[in-house]
Formats: structure tokens, sequence, C-alpha cells
């Protein structure tokens, strides 16, 4: 339980840390941004981001895939968003 806990507390600090030294840059296109970023930009819009470790490898596979549509990600972009949460997994 310790480790579950200290695994989400680095992914969310990575998290942050992304959003705030990357997303203050003006010049970062999507196509340039990690998937952490674009998984804390997309996914946290319309509701509360999972940690990594709520699914396994295969269902982020498909939830990606049906998010993608809904949050209007290119491929490329979809594709960052889950290496991120199977290797934060």
């Amino acid at each position: 339980m310790k480790n579950k806990i200290s695994k989400i507390l680095f992914v969310s600090l990575v998290v942050a840390f992304i959003l705030i030294v990357l997303g203050c840059a003006a010049d970062l296109t999507n196509a340039n941004k990690p998937g952490a970023l674009l998984w804390g930009e997309n996914c946290g819009r319309c509701h509360n981001v999972r940690p990594p470790s709520s699914l396994t490898d295969s269902e982020w596979d498909v939830a990606v895939l049906h998010m993608r549509t809904r949050a209007n990600l290119t491929e490329t972009e979809a594709e960052k968003i889950v290496v991120f949460l199977k290797a934060a997994n």
C-alpha cells in the first residue's frame, strides 16, 4: 500500500513539474509535448485524472482509444499519453 501511494505521489509530482516547466512555453506545440503534459492538459479538462495504476496497460489502451475521439486527440498525442501511462503504471 505504501509503495502504491509513493508511486502515485511520484507520478503526480512528475506531471506537476512538467505542467509548470513546459506548460509555460508559449511555442510548445502539441506535437512537441511529452505524454505526461498531454495527459495532464487533456484528461483533466473534463474529469479528475486517474492515477496510472488505476487501470492495467491493456485497459489504458482501450480507455485512451475511446477518449481520443472524445478529446479530439491526434493519433500521435494518444500514443504519447498511452506510453506515459504504461511507463508510470
